[in-house]
């Protein structure tokens, strides 16, 4: 077996997931369940060429090029800024959707505050906009302690989600990737999470992701599973669609016909997908059309040689 490339795998598995819900986001699940996502699209909502990614990858990227250098928020404020403005990151040169929390956040990074003290902080301010990008931190701290770790995901989070609740989202879900990182099945990660995550996090929103935490996730209906922009939601339904999907495309296909929020709800589960089965394994034809793929590949090797050396 080659050596994996699991940069290659998370930021490719966010990438094409977000493209495949591009053409679909806000279809509802009743109108995709009669014309359900089969496969790479092109226009539709966004009226973009097939292959297009969106936010979702944009800040990831950004997130991924600043730890190609030194761990400095600042930086990463700065590409966020540059992305918002003018149109760093882009697929295609312009921004063409972008979340009202995170939108205004990067406002307030256009000032001179600290970036940790830029994102909402209220109840209302918990999209999945700092989800959607967090993927690329599993490489930066997947050597620390537990509290580092934690640490740092509220930081990165807290550029535009600084809500306890999204910087729980996004430590679970990196947490999840981990122990997947670390060679253990996606059954037995989703075990190892709820056990030990059911302990470290005792904060005030913890009470939340108890369904999460439960072990039961996977067991539950499809009708309880929703692919909307709350954060909590989006990220049930990734490991719902990881857990009980048999493959890269049988996940991000999942995730695109719960409806709503397709392209993020496709980019979490994506980024845990490609974690799990490899690049290798994203059809071929999904990845051909991915937009700026010379870009991305150049991406990812300047990552890996930071990383990994």
């Amino acid at each position: 077996m080659t050596e994996r490339n699991f940069i290659k795998d998370a930021l490719l598995g966010v990438a094409t997931g977000d493209a495949l819900g591009v053409p679909v986001e806000f279809r509802s699940r009743t109108s995709l369940i009669k014309d359900p996502v089969t496969g790479m699209r092109g226009y539709g909502t966004h009226r973009q060429p097939a292959g297009t990614w969106s936010d979702d990858s944009s800040l990831t990227f950004c997130l991924a090029e600043m730890l190609c250098g030194q761990y400095d928020l600042k930086n990463l404020a700065n590409r966020f800024v540059n992305w918002k403005e003018y149109s760093y990151w882009t697929p295609h040169g312009n921004v063409f959707d972008i979340g009202m929390t995170t939108a205004e956040a990067i406002m307030r990074l256009q000032t001179s505050i600290q970036p940790t003290l830029a994102g909402g902080t209220t109840e209302g301010s918990n999209g999945n906009g700092s989800l959607m990008r967090i993927l690329p931190l599993l490489f930066y701290i997947k050597d620390m302690p537990i509290e580092q770790r934690f640490k740092h995901v509220q930081e990165v989070s807290s550029l535009t989600h600084a809500h306890l609740r999204s910087v729980n989202a996004c430590f679970i879900y990196l947490e999840l990737a981990l122990a997947i990182l670390n060679g253990q099945s996606k059954d037995d990660a989703y075990k190892t999470v709820c056990h030990e995550l059911t302990d470290f996090l005792q904060n005030e929103e913890a009470h939340h992701f108890g369904d999460i935490l439960s072990g039961q996730l996977p067991q539950y209906p499809l009708e309880k599973i929703h692919g909307t922009g709350y954060v909590l939601r989006t990220l049930e339904a990734a490991i719902w669609c990881l857990l009980n999907t048999g493959s890269y495309s049988e996940a991000v296909l999942q995730a695109v016909n719960l409806g709503n929020d397709t392209d993020t709800t496709a980019a979490v589960t994506g980024g845990l997908a490609g974690l799990v089965y490899g690049w290798e394994t994203i059809p071929a034809d999904w990845l051909n059309v991915l937009a700026k793929r010379d870009a991305i590949d150049q991406l990812i090797a300047n990552l890996q040689a930071k990383i990994y050396g």
